[in-house]
């Protein structure tokens, strides 16, 4: 009984690694996809509707928008991951590599602080949209905070793409190896 049960722990863990590394590797592309399909859509579909029907749904110039939040902030998080955001790398790569290492270590700290603030005042952006039940203009029964919640989420996501870079650069600057400066898409 015992094996069988440390058997299908052992099928569970296997499976959530999976599940997790899969996540690790696309869950910003996932998310940037289907909030740019979705905007693409609706815009699409009501430019359409506008010129040949003269007609519109009232949501149609609010929903794109409120994407674009999703759209935009783990985009950000996904260029973290890639290392292709703006670092500044043409004068970073003259310097001596303590000091690269320097850079890249206060770039983390940067980082992680300026998402802190940013958690810390969208999560009560969040909050006073969930308690005051605030609708999307123009619809019955979409809530804001569904798409305001995109902040706080997207800015976790980058704590965490900041802190597997530091983790790679430390493991580089232990090991003497060169930095990857910047990522290619």
């Amino acid at each position: 009984m015992f094996f069988v049960t440390l058997l299908q722990w052992v099928m569970i863990m296997s499976i959530i690694k999976v599940i997790l590394n899969w996540l690790d590797a696309n869950i910003e592309k996932v998310i940037i996809i289907v909030s740019y399909v979705t905007m693409a859509g609706i815009i699409f579909v009501e430019v359409i509707r506008r010129f040949v029907w003269n007609a519109q749904v009232p949501w149609s110039t609010t929903i794109p928008v409120l994407l674009f939040l999703w759209l935009t902030w783990f985009g950000c998080s996904y260029n973290i991951k890639t290392r292709t955001h703006l670092a500044l790398t043409e004068v970073r790569a003259r310097l001596p590599y303590t000091f690269q290492f320097a850079c890249l270590v206060m770039d983390a700290i940067g980082w992680i602080v300026f998402a802190i603030i940013v958690i810390w005042y969208t999560s009560q952006q969040v909050y006073l949209s969930y308690d005051n039940f605030a609708i999307v203009g123009g619809t019955d029964n979409v809530m804001e905070w569904w798409f305001y919640l995109a902040n706080p989420l997207a800015w976790s996501l980058i704590i965490f793409r900041v802190l597997q870079n530091l983790v790679e650069d430390i493991r580089l600057f232990k090991d003497g190896k060169p930095f990857a400066m910047q990522g290619t898409l």
